[in-house]
Order: structure tokens, then C-alpha cells, then sequence
């Protein structure tokens, strides 16, 4: 292959599995309303920029250059679709990152095979159409991998390090793929100039991020609901990676133990030293610090999913060199066993007949190597089509505010009071604000833009059981798992809102939606007959968590 084709093939390479990506991404993108974590995304960015900054001092500090670019990205149309627009860009870059990385260190084949397996895994998918920063975040790390590996084999350092700086302040999490980077120095056994230039452009990065993570360290409780990791979360993780469907988990992992041994080029970084240290060290280190704190969640690490199709596509390119050798050896050997036996010059027609034998095993075994890849990785891509489509809905994602929203609008008329139990599931009313238009927030002191907080700062318990003392009825907007004996009020406030409901008001009707239950409750001087009417099809249920409510049937809103 001349050096025109090889670039070619290179390109082809690295835009193919960009463009699959892309694609992937923007099906079902307008898959209807946000839930709470993009909702945090859309409200926050939606804010001055002197009211993100404000916001960051106090919270979320950790996602504050994301919030500052979704604001110039939202300032030209903000909608669901414009909010998860960047993380597919970003999903797409890094697939061809990915490939890249494939073709620099092994060939243009592994690259297309690694970049293809990175786009149809069903975790790269579903944070592709998420609004949040852990796709662009994946893409950065790919981007300074592959800066490093050009680093190592004489480049520049500067742009590796401004690159990585870059990621670790969008998520400060994207830091321990430096460990990993180190790793990749020592099995790449790099001079000592190497060494130090890396050391230097790390040494930056890590500058630039200390003032977020002494920032963010003030924020910790932000992250007080994740639990500590175990054996389940590792075997959770792999199969992520890798699937997450049986038929594809078990083939996957072994062709990336193939890929362990594959062979690499001398004198220079090869594929595994890449990979191997970039798949295992962030989620281990991570994995091992939540032990003592858990910080651990496994979109933190979304970027070392990377690692997993580079060594899977080094087992394949490993496989078909095995098996090129094999067809080799049985179809060729026969024409070839009469030359090593006589000793002699091939010449004349055994010359002729020599020169198409050493040619044919090549050429043949290159493109039939290719098809049969992208076939392979079309036919895992049949496998977890449904895992793919059914993420495509809103109902695959924990809520779905717009739908809460809805049923309020449906029910809530302008004037209204509104409660919300507790204060988190007021992010609706923020999300979708037209939903809430001409209702009256009970226990809102401050809204949540002027206070520099995500959810408003509200009244204290004595004013709030003021305002509710002049109510007839109230509609409360609350968390399935409020209603719940078991639930423990985290203030004063969120305790006065059950204490004034259970003490002088009754509920009247209830309307329950996945991820919210709307209730009308009414003073019980004025008690009224509960409703029983309810749409054909609805559930029933008893309600819970209030004493002194009398059994009702529940609404059920779909």
C-alpha cells in the first residue's frame, strides 16, 4: 500500500465510526422531557453569567465550565434537544478519537474495528444523549491519550497538557487518567526526556485544577448518596464496558485478552500499554478511594470505557493473523514444500508461479480482514439494537419532568398555592416554568437564580407555618418517598410541611405520575367528600404518610 492509500485508509478509519456515532446519537435525541440531572443543567445554564458564578461558590462547582459553555449553547435556542446536542459532538469525536488511537498504534483496520465497538456500546449511547458533561469529558481524555502518544514519539508536550487541563476542569474526576498515562510510560519504557516532558505538561495540569478541588472539597455533600463500591459494582462495570448483553460480553472480554498479547511495535509505546492502564487505573483508583469515602460512580469513568474496543480490536487483528497464517500454511504450503526440498533458484515458469504466491496471502486476507470486522461489529450492533432503542425513551431514565410538569398544568390553576415536599421537586417548576405560570410557591423565600443555589432558599418553619395557617388548600407537589413513614425530613422547614399537613389538613384528591404524586389536601374545617372518580384503567391505591387521611382512590397519571 502506497503512502496516498495508506492515508486514506487512516482517514476512512477514524471518519467512519465518527459519523456511526453521530448518527446513533441523533436518533431519538427528542425524546421529550429532561430529567433532574439535565434539568440541573438546563435551569443553572439559563442563568447570567454572574448568577452561574454566584451558584458555583456554593455548589456544583465541579460542573462549572460545563454550565459556562451550555449557557453560550442554550443562548442561541434552549430546548431539550439543543441541551443533549454537545454530548453528541462530543460522543462522535471521541469514537473517531478512539479509532485514531487504533490506527496510530496498531493499524487502520484496529482503529475502524475499535472506533465502530466505541460507538454501538449502549453506555456511550446513553450519556451521548444526556446533558451533562461525561461525554465531552470522554472525548478530552481521548484527545490527550492520543496527544500523548504523539508526545512520546517526538511531539510537542504543550498540547497534551492544555488538553488535559481542559478535561479535568470540565470533571475534576478526569484526573486519574494521569496514573494511568504513567503507567503507559513505564510498560512503554520510555528515555528520561520522555519522562520529564510528561512530568512537566502533568505537573500544569494538576495546577490549574487545585483550586476546583479545593473548592469542591467544600461541596462534598453534594455526593453524600453514593454508596461504597464492591465486587457487584466491578462486575457491573465490565459489563458496561463490554455489553451489557450475555452474548456479547463473553466474546468481548476474551478477544481483549487476545489483545493482551498482542504484538506491538519496538522501540516505541505500543497498543496495550495505551489501553490496558486506561481501562483499569481511573476505575480502580476510584474504586479503592471510595472504600475510605465513596465518590464512585461509574459515569465518572465513562472515558476509561475507551481502553475496552482498542484491546478488543487487537484481539481480532490478532485473530486474523492467526487465522491469514493458518489459511497460508494449508492453501500455499503445497506450491511452497517443492522449492524448500530442492534447494534450488526458482527460475523460468517456477519463478513465475512464485511470485503470485507470496503476493496472494496479503493482498486477500487485508479486505476480506475488514469486511468481516465491520460485519462482526454490525452483528453486535444487531444484538443490542433493543438495549439502544429502549434508551431512547424518557421512560429510561429515572424521571421525567415534563411529565410531572404536565400533570400539574393539568390540575393546578393560576392562583393556586403549591407546596413542595421536599424543596428538590421544585427543579419541574424550573425546568418547565410554563407549567407552573400564576401558581404560588408556599414556602419560597428566595428564588433559586438570586440565591445562588439550584432549588431556592425557603421560608423557616414559623413563617411557613404562618402562610399556611391562611390556606384553605393547598396542592402539595412531593416525592414518592416522602409520603413514606420511613422518610426523615432533612430541616426544619421540610418538618414543618408534614407536621401543618398531618395537623389541619385532610386529603382531598391525589394524582400520581412516575417520578411525582400531585395532592390536594384541604383544611379540615372545610373537610369535603373525597373524590373516588377515576379515568378506566387507573390504579388504586391507599394514601400513606399523612395521618389522618382518610382511603381514597389514587389517580394514576401516565
Amino acid at each position: 500500500m502506497n503512502r496516498d492509500s495508506e492515508k486514506r485508509a487512516e482517514r476512512i478509519a477514524v471518519l467512519v465510526p465518527a459519523v456511526l456515532m453521530f448518527t446513533l446519537g441523533l436518533w431519538g435525541l427528542d425524546r421529550g422531557g429532561m430529567w433532574r440531572d439535565e434539568a440541573v443543567t438546563f435551569q443553572v445554564a439559563r442563568r447570567s453569567m454572574t448568577q452561574i458564578w454566584h451558584l458555583l461558590g456554593s455548589v456544583d462547582a465541579v460542573h462549572g465550565l460545563y454550565y459556562l459553555l451550555m449557557h453560550l449553547v442554550l443562548a442561541v435556542h434552549a430546548d431539550e434537544v439543543v441541551l443533549r446536542l454537545p454530548s453528541v459532538c462530543g460522543a462522535a469525536v471521541a469514537a473517531g478519537l478512539v479509532a485514531a488511537l487504533g490506527t496510530r498504534l496498531a493499524r487502520p483496520r484496529v482503529g475502524l474495528w475499535a472506533g465502530l465497538l466505541y460507538a454501538i456500546t449502549p453506555m456511550v449511547g446513553h450519556y451521548a444523549q444526556e446533558g451533562r458533561s461525561y461525554a465531552l469529558v470522554a472525548a478530552g481524555v481521548a484527545g490527550a491519550t492520543l496527544l500523548l502518544v504523539r508526545a512520546i514519539r517526538g511531539g510537542s508536550w504543550w498540547p497534551y497538557g492544555v488538553v488535559l487541563a481542559l478535561t479535568c476542569v470540565l470533571h475534576e474526576f478526569a484526573v486519574l487518567v494521569l496514573p494511568a498515562h504513567a503507567c503507559t510510560l513505564v510498560l512503554a519504557r520510555v528515555p528520561g526526556r520522555v519522562r520529564r516532558g510528561w512530568l512537566c505538561a502533568a505537573v500544569g495540569a494538576v495546577a490549574v485544577l487545585l483550586p476546583l478541588v479545593l473548592v469542591s472539597r467544600g461541596q462534598a455533600a453534594q455526593v453524600a448518596w453514593l454508596t461504597t463500591p464492591d465486587g457487584r459494582s466491578v462486575e457491573d462495570l465490565l459489563r458496561q464496558f463490554t455489553g451489557p448483553d450475555r452474548l456479547v460480553v463473553g466474546p468481548y472480554v476474551a478477544l481483549m485478552v487476545l489483545g493482551l498479547r498482542a504484538p506491538g511495535p519496538q522501540s516505541e509505546v505500543s497498543l496495550t500499554a495505551v489501553a490496558l492502564p486506561l481501562l483499569v487505573v481511573p476505575p480502580a483508583l476510584l474504586m479503592g478511594v471510595s472504600q475510605l469515602q465513596p465518590l464512585y460512580d461509574d459515569r465518572y469513568v465513562l472515558y476509561a470505557l475507551a481502553g475496552a474496543p482498542l484491546l478488543a480490536a487487537a484481539g481480532a487483528e490478532r485473530l486474523a493473523r492467526a487465522l491469514g497464517r493458518l489459511r497460508d500454511d494449508g492453501a500455499f504450503g503445497r506450491l511452497r514444500a517443492p522449492e524448500a526440498l530442492s534447494g534450488m533458484r526458482a527460475s523460468g515458469a517456477l519463478g513465475r508461479l512464485r511470485a503470485p504466491v507470496a503476493r496472494a496471502p496479503r493482498a486477500v486476507p487485508r479486505r476480506a480482514g475488514v469486511l468481516l470486522g465491520v460485519l462482526a461489529v454490525g452483528g453486535v450492533l444487531a444484538v443490542q439494537l433493543p438495549l439502544l432503542q429502549a434508551d431512547r425513551s424518557a421512560a429510561n431514565r429515572p424521571d421525567d419532568l415534563a411529565a410531572d410538569a404536565a400533570v400539574v398544568a393539568r390540575r393546578v390553576r393560576s392562583g393556586d398555592p403549591v407546596l413542595f415536599l421536599p424543596s428538590l421537586e421544585r427543579r419541574a417548576a424550573l425546568a418547565y416554568p410554563a407549567d407552573f405560570r400564576g401558581t404560588r410557591d408556599v414556602a419560597l423565600r428566595t428564588p433559586a437564580a438570586a440565591d445562588g443555589s439550584l432549588y431556592g432558599r425557603e421560608v423557616r418553619a414559623g413563617e411557613l407555618r404562618r402562610r399556611l395557617g391562611r390556606l384553605a388548600s393547598v396542592w402539595v407537589v412531593c416525592e414518592p418517598s416522602a409520603l413514606q413513614p420511613s422518610w426523615t425530613p432533612w430541616s426544619r422547614t421540610e418538618g414543618a410541611k408534614l407536621a401543618v399537613l398531618n395537623e389541619e389538613f385532610v386529603l382531598r384528591e391525589e394524582y400520581v405520575s412516575r417520578g411525582v404524586t400531585l395532592r390536594l389536601y384541604v383544611r379540615r374545617a372545610q373537610r369535603v367528600p373525597v373524590s373516588t372518580s377515576r379515568p378506566p384503567g387507573a390504579g388504586t391505591e391507599t394514601a400513606s404518610g399523612v395521618s389522618g387521611s382518610p382511603s381514597i382512590n389514587v389517580r394514576t397519571t401516565r
